[in-house]
């Protein structure tokens, strides 16, 4: 059954007679009854009672009429609803995140696009590095901000840098330390506590090539799982750290965060997303980021100027 049998149907019932509904729907009165007689034969019933220039419904056509006409709102429905997805208006996007070094725009953006797109189903997942990579895998997340990709991963995933972060030294606050910075070979005798590798290992790996750039390789005695964890370890004069600049949003009382000598290492935070088709919806998310990026690199630049006291984006 045609839909615009439907139509055409509907139309003359709204107009009791062909000619009214043929002017209304700009086709010949000749197709348009043929059309209705064609839906009667596929029906097997006779809609209308026919009197000369006008028309009235059968018992079964009043019937038929009341499920026609709810037919073709559900199908207006559905069209408008697959133009709203085309549009990105609809759909569902799925987010994995790094806490701390999004702290400071993910909300505002994930704000930002909700005000564009409210009919789009937003999930976000906390996740580090290497679950982000499980997910992607697990096709359970459409996006992530993560540390940048090795040269084989980057062959199935699309990227863009967010910002760079440089590096710290995390230091108990009972140690008396009054410079601004840390030469890192100061720090060889030290023991280490350093966020585990499983968890990101192209961070854990270039932490231990700065340090064996200066000459040691750390002993490190703890690997937390969390990088709060890191934290609550130095300031319990564990051992010392080095972490990204972003990880000072997280609470950090009895810890003191000095710049690195020399200080020419950084790591980027970075978008990533699976090559090939994507979804409307990942599209219009990708181009509010792109709008972004100026205001979320001043701002990180403003955050290392200050010590990394998290404000919101603006």
């Amino acid at each position: 059954m045609e839909l615009r049998h439907l139509r055409y149907f509907t139309a003359v019932v709204r107009s009791e007679g062909y000619r009214q509904a043929a002017r209304h729907l700009h086709v010949a009165q000749a197709a348009l009854s043929q059309a209705v007689l064609d839906l009667e034969e596929e029906l097997g019933i006779k809609l209308f009672f026919r009197e000369k220039r006008r028309v009235s419904l059968t018992a079964e056509g009043v019937v038929f009429h009341a499920e026609a006409v709810r037919t073709l709102e559900q199908a207006d429905l559905a069209v408008e609803a697959a133009h709203r997805a085309a549009r990105g208006e609809i759909g569902s996007l799925r987010i994995g995140f790094m806490g701390a070094p999004t702290i400071f725009f993910l909300p505002e953006l994930i704000r930002l696009y909700r005000s564009k797109y409210p009919g789009v189903k937003l999930s976000l997942d906390e996740l580090t590095p290497i679950q982000q990579e499980n997910a992607f895998a697990a096709g359970q997340i459409d996006i992530g901000f993560t540390r940048a990709l090795t040269a084989e991963r980057l062959r199935l995933f699309e990227s863009r840098m967010i910002y760079q972060d440089p590096l710290l030294a995390a230091l108990p606050e009972a140690r008396a330390n009054k410079a601004s910075f840390v030469h890192l070979k100061d720090l060889a005798s030290e023991p280490f506590v350093l966020f585990h590798r499983e968890g990101a290992q192209g961070m854990f790996d270039t932490i231990m090539g700065v340090c064996n750039d200066a000459g040691f390789s750390p002993r490190i005695e703890h690997q937390p799982r969390m990088m709060q964890t890191v934290l609550s370890l130095v300031a319990a004069e564990a051992g010392v750290s080095i972490i990204p600049a972003s990880v000072t949003n997280l609470y950090a009382e009895g810890v003191q965060f000095k710049r690195l000598r020399p200080d020419d290492v950084k790591v980027d935070l970075v978008a990533v997303w699976p090559k090939g088709t994507h979804s409307v919806a990942l599209d219009a998310f990708l181009g509010l980021l792109g709008g972004c990026i100026g205001t979320i690199r001043a701002k990180s630049e403003r955050n290392v100027a200050s010590g990394w006291k998290c404000r919101a984006l603006d």
